[in-house]
């Protein structure tokens, strides 16, 4: 062994604490001050690594290491100057915030400075060995980290419907095609139906008996409102389980299993809980602009909600998001997700998934933990960071950004659904009686949040 090699193993041993650090708490950024966060702090450990091995030689300015740290750093001020300059772009015909591509680029650069960094550390044929390590410790974080889950995933034939489950389906069914179909198309260029979604969504809630609280906010001089049920808790009123889903659509869609099928779902668990008397606070809340270009910026309803709550200091241990959950196949090859997804999860789109943050891992597996106990369903579930693509797409993502822990319930929406923010989401595509299954387990994922 050459005398430094306890050095190199040292300097390995920090990468590999830094990038545990990083896939712990790496999260969603939206705010500038925090933007590219882990770049610069992956930078200065490179600055580090590089003043351990080169020691001296760095004292000349032209030395390799300050060429990549200027690079690096041009690429940053090129990157944040660009989101201040054109703060959206359009991807697949929508406009999508540059912020939220900014925080995409603070995944890439941490990577590839820390190879840079490994690549510098070790010579020859043991560059090769350590970098090759890599996928495989990343694997092993994914396994510890990510996809354990408590119990056993369901994985046999579906039993027929309860005459209580044919009933949720049928109620299920009918909020659907009111949204999709009669309604239709509902965002902010089609306002009147948005406010057509919203009337009927509040009507019934109070059909089932709720008062409810309208919380209007305005966006680039329009109104728009979430609307809340709440079901009063007892010996623990002052912790509240929100329950949400977005009532929107994105342009060109009726929007069928997103979200018709979130907001009906929330319907019914929202009426089947009237009653109820749970020892902390239910709150069933709808929210408009979810979908682009309101997606991950402020003007999302779930941001003003999050923000109020977070304002008052409303303590909220649990928050659910309900995001398209109608769209399921047995067909082998029906389920993609992204890589390396794929190497522990199954093929099959014909199961319900549960998605958390690293931050909500104890929230995740707690939800999918009473889900599989109470119903015979397939569930998958995930608590990963944030940055990997489809973990933060949808309403929950708000309250992360508010300090709260949160979930999404999803059939994975444009990793199974072939229709997906087109126009083919349309009602007759949708399987009601696994939706109503899902319902059903989901209820006693509340019950079981909110005790008794």
């Amino acid at each position: 062994m050459r005398p430094d090699t306890g050095l190199r193993l040292g300097i390995t041993l920090g990468w590999a604490i830094a990038l545990v650090s990083f896939f712990r708490y790496w999260e969603v950024v939206l705010r500038l001050r925090g933007l590219l966060f882990w770049t610069v702090v992956f930078l200065a450990l490179y600055l580090a690594n590089a003043a351990a091995i080169h020691g001296a030689a760095l004292r000349s300015l032209t030395h390799p290491v300050w060429r990549a740290a200027t690079i690096w750093g041009m690429l940053v001020l090129i990157t944040l100057a660009g989101h201040l300059l054109v703060p959206s772009v359009r991807l697949f015909g929508l406009p999508v915030p540059t912020i939220a591509l900014v925080g995409a680029l603070d995944v890439g650069f941490p990577l590839w400075i820390m190879l840079r960094g490994l690549t510098e550390t070790w010579p020859g044929r043991e560059r090769w060995l350590v970098l090759g390590a890599i996928p495989i410790y990343l694997l092993v974080l994914m396994g510890a980290f990510v996809i354990r889950t408590p119990g056993r995933a369901y994985d046999g034939p579906l039993a027929p419907l309860t005459d209580q489950e044919q009933a949720l389906r049928d109620a299920l069914e009918r909020h659907v095609r009111m949204l999709s179909d009669t309604i239709g198309e509902r965002h902010a260029g089609t306002y009147p139906a948005l406010v057509g979604a919203r009337d009927y969504l509040a009507n019934e809630l109070a059909r089932a008996g709720f008062a409810v609280d309208t919380q209007a906010f305005v966006v680039e001089g329009q109104w728009y409102h979430n609307l809340e049920a709440t079901v009063p808790g007892s010996s623990r009123a002052e912790e509240s389980i929100v329950v949400g889903a977005h009532y929107d659509t994105a342009e060109g869609t009726p929007g069928a299993d997103d979200n018709a099928t979130g907001a009906a779902a929330l319907l019914e668990l929202a009426r089947q809980l009237a009653g109820a008397r749970p020892a902390r606070t239910l709150r069933f809340v709808f929210f408009p602009n979810e979908e682009p270009p309101f997606f991950a910026t402020d003007q999302m309803g779930s941001w003003a909600y999050a923000a109020r709550a977070a304002a008052r200091g409303d303590r909220i241990p649990a928050m659910i998001s309900l995001e398209s959950i109608g769209f399921y196949s047995t067909a082998a090859g029906s389920q993609r997700y992204p890589f390396p997804f794929s190497l522990f999860y199954p093929d099959r789109g014909d199961f319900i998934a549960f998605v958390g943050n690293l931050d909500s891992r104890g929230l995740m597996r707690d939800a999918i933990g009473a889900f599989r106990r109470s119903v015979r369903f397939p569930s998958q579930g995930a608590a990963a960071p944030a940055w990997i693509p489809g973990i933060s797409w949808s309403d929950h993502q708000s309250f992360w950004l508010h300090g709260y822990q949160a979930i999404m319930i999803s059939d994975t929406a444009p990793f199974r659904n072939p229709h997906y923010h087109q126009p083919g989401d349309t009602a007759d595509r949708l399987d009601f009686e696994r939706m109503a299954r899902v319902v059903a387990g989901l209820l006693t994922v509340i019950e079981q949040l909110a005790g008794s």
